[in-house]
């Protein structure tokens, strides 16, 4: 009997022409955590760093690269790394939870999260970024907890890393790993091994291991999910389940996918990408990647959780953006449970104040039928007419930076006045 994963998720997606509108790429993801952790956006502009200078992770220490790009992120506001997010390069990462056959260390080393970001800071591509995470995978490993709470839930990742160009899965096992190249189509990762035999990048002892452990025999074609993980992969796409639903969506819209299109698939509670429960979406992203280099992207995230009574607000890297204070959540240094040992040993309040807000006014949407319905109204036109805005930018290739720089927190501040 394979032992099945806990029922816990995320879904990360991406279109790219033909199958995606307008010559452009368009990624998305819904990143499923437990229900009361806060999920918070953030900004840290490119900076410079001294040779030898060590970086502090969740957990652990790393060698600082000595120039790191401007990102903004979606994370656990009680962690370093990120769920999601872009750079200033156009590159953007989501990455998922995995289980197989190789036992999850219980040693503290890089989160998947922490090494999405280390991505995102240290690469202007997608492959760039691949090549980041699986050097810091060889050198310092993935491992520790992954939620704020003495109760251990640890796992392996899968990443899904696109830029202007192209996208890259890139799926783990311990230390192991196999990359697959995305160069036209469509493409979702969810809670388990999706690379097959399509193989386009591997650890140069993947094969080897698989068949020193006996997933694979040496002889037929090496299948990566098949071997590693517990996966029926000739069934992995009429099966139910929500990768299988993923893919099913992304297929029904191929051609004419746009973001409002990516925005309508996370939102979808039928299938359970969209979650609900104990685990639920917490926090969303959809970006849209001009393949033309003189046009900017454009990333909208919610920062609050459910994507179906949340508005997905704008964000453009242009030059003397300050921090996103409304979606930053509370800091606690050196005095942070998370940093104390033993660790978790209470939960600080970390809601932000659209997040706060939010929660006051997603109460009113489920209760008060009528007052609900209005608020649900006005910040779905408010964020029909932010796509609308974004729209015009790209079709008329025409930024006014002094305009856009403080994009994002406008718009959160024109939600905070419908919440009020």
């Amino acid at each position: 009997m394979s032992p099945g994963p806990p029922p816990r998720s995320c879904d990360t997606f991406v279109a790219l022409p033909p199958a995606a509108a307008g010559g452009r790429v368009v990624f998305g993801k819904n990143s499923d955590r437990p229900a009361d952790e806060v999920q918070e956006v953030v900004y840290f502009p490119a900076a410079t760093h001294p040779p030898g200078a060590a970086l502090e992770c969740t957990y652990v220490r790393v060698a600082q690269a000595e120039r790191t790009h401007a990102v903004v992120l979606s994370r656990p506001a009680w962690l370093w790394g990120a769920e999601m997010g872009a750079n200033e390069h156009g590159v953007c990462i989501g990455n998922e939870a995995v289980w197989g056959r190789e036992e999850v260390g219980g040693d503290e080393a890089l989160l998947g999260m922490d090494l999405v970001r280390l991505g995102l800071e240290r690469a202007d591509t997608a492959e760039k970024a691949l090549t980041v995470i699986v050097d810091l995978l060889e050198k310092y490993g993935q491992g520790g907890n992954c939620m704020e709470s003495h109760m251990v839930f640890t796992y392996h990742n899968s990443f899904l890393i696109a830029d202007r160009k192209e996208a890259w899965v890139l799926e783990t096992s311990g230390k192991y790993w196999a990359a697959e190249k995305v160069e036209g189509g469509v493409r979702n990762i969810s809670n388990q091994l999706s690379i097959t035999t399509k193989i386009d990048r591997e650890h140069p002892e993947l094969k080897e291991y698989a068949k020193s452990k006996g997933w694979w025999d040496g002889e037929k074609e090496f299948d990566f999910a098949a071997a590693y993980s517990y996966v029926n992969t000739a069934r992995m796409t009429t099966t139910r389940g929500r990768y299988c639903e993923g893919y099913k969506l992304l297929n029904k819209h191929k051609g004419s996918i746009t973001s409002e299109i990516m925005m309508k698939i996370l939102r979808d509670k039928e299938s359970g990408i969209n979650m609900e429960g104990q685990f639920m979406t917490t926090g969303s992203m959809v970006s849209v990647l001009p393949q033309e280099p003189n046009l900017p992207c454009i990333h909208f995230f919610t920062g609050t959780p459910d994507p179906a009574r949340s508005v997905f607000k704008p964000f453009i890297f242009v030059p003397n953006i300050t921090q996103l204070l409304k979606t930053s959540s509370p800091t606690f240094g050196h005095d942070d449970p998370v940093k104390k040992q033993p660790r978790f040993q209470n939960k600080p309040d970390r809601r932000h104040e659209l997040y706060k807000k939010h929660e006051s006014a997603a109460v009113v949407m489920e209760t008060i039928e009528g007052k609900g319905k209005e608020m649900l109204k006005e910040i779905q036109e408010m964020e029909k007419q932010k796509i609308s805005e974004m729209e015009s930018i790209l079709q008329n290739g025409c930024l006014d930076t002094n305009q856009v720089v403080n994009l994002f927190s406008q718009c959160v501040e024109e939600e905070l006045k419908i919440y009020s």
